[in-house]
């Protein structure tokens, strides 16, 4: 996959290049009235490209935050539910020892004595 990767990137820097060597030319862009300013046209293309990824680099940086303080509180929130699924569960004794049990009867009926 990485050589993919460098391959379709040394294309796309092959093709620029070609673009650039073609169109070198001084053109004139006018920044404000009465401020002109002469470069090479492929600078212009450039700078233009650049600030106008400016606005989505912040989209993907302040979306990227957001999930990730979404995911780190998730994460946080499962590790609670799971160490409190893991901990030991304490025995508590029965309410009535079995020792305090009363002797069984040994007069069941009390007209059964002789």
């Amino acid at each position: 996959m990485g050589i993919l990767r460098t391959i379709i990137w040394i294309l796309l820097t092959a093709v620029l290049v070609i673009f650039a060597m073609a169109n070198w030319q001084v053109v004139t862009v006018t920044i404000w009235p009465g401020w002109e300013a002469e470069t090479k046209l492929p600078l212009v293309i450039l700078a233009s490209f650049l600030i106008g990824s400016v606005p989505m680099w912040i989209a993907l940086r302040t979306t990227r935050w957001s999930l990730k303080r979404r995911l780190d509180a998730s994460e946080r929130q499962a590790a609670d539910l799971r160490a409190l699924a893991n901990r030991p569960v304490e025995v508590t004794p029965a309410t009535t020892p079995v020792n305090d049990i009363p002797p069984a009867p040994t007069d069941l009926f009390p007209s059964d004595k002789p």
